[in-house]
């Protein structure tokens, strides 16, 4: 098998894995901001949100593992599970590191969603912000095509789009639900 399969398949792994994290999060925050549809959803626009989530942590394991199969850098099992023990740029490399037990952590709890209170399960969600923030600094600081244009404007582009996506949910969060109906001197209802 050609040497650099496994080198070749680390780089596009991880880019793969960025970009399918980058739009689950994305479409998570245009479900929460109600951009996309008003309630009730049909499935496939949940499940979408979902599938992103799992394909991005499938592709984090491609790459975790063909980096361990990889001759180019010498990671073993402990360089790619314990953050800082690389010796190729380690504190690069511990971002992804802890982006993927954060994102482990999130897509557990997805799936035991319905044992879980609705508070538990919200602030672990409430991690994919970090899981996005810590494996775009990873890509952009250990990934080989972190020298390349493309690279860094779909890194700036996604997480202006985060940014703004999250003010906007926030400003939702905290804004008074409105007048609710009011209610005429005869005890009609109206909108109010």
């Amino acid at each position: 098998m050609d040497g650099k399969l496994w080198w070749y398949t680390t780089r596009a792994s991880g880019l793969v894995a960025w970009g399918l994290l980058a739009a689950g999060v994305l479409w998570g925050l245009l479900l929460s901001t109600k951009l996309v549809t008003s309630r009730p959803r049909p499935a496939w626009v949940v499940d979408l949100h979902r599938f992103l989530g799992a394909a991005g942590l499938t592709f984090v394991g491609i790459h975790v593992t063909s980096i361990l199969l990889d001759s180019y850098v010498d990671f073993g099992l402990v360089q790619v599970l314990q953050p800082l023990a690389a010796t190729w740029h380690p504190v690069a490399v511990a971002w992804g590191i802890v982006s993927m037990y954060l994102l482990v952590a999130v897509e557990v709890t997805s799936l035991l969603r319905a044992r879980l209170s609705v508070r538990a399960w919200r602030l672990t969600h409430l991690l994919s912000f970090p899981v996005f923030a810590l494996s775009t600094v990873h890509m952009l600081s250990a990934g080989t095509e972190r020298h390349q244009p493309a690279t860094w404007f779909a890194a700036v582009l996604v997480s202006a789009a985060v940014v703004m996506l999250t003010a906007m949910r926030v400003n939702a969060a905290t804004q008074p639900a409105g007048p609710g109906p009011a209610v005429t001197p005869a005890g009609a209802r109206t909108q109010g």
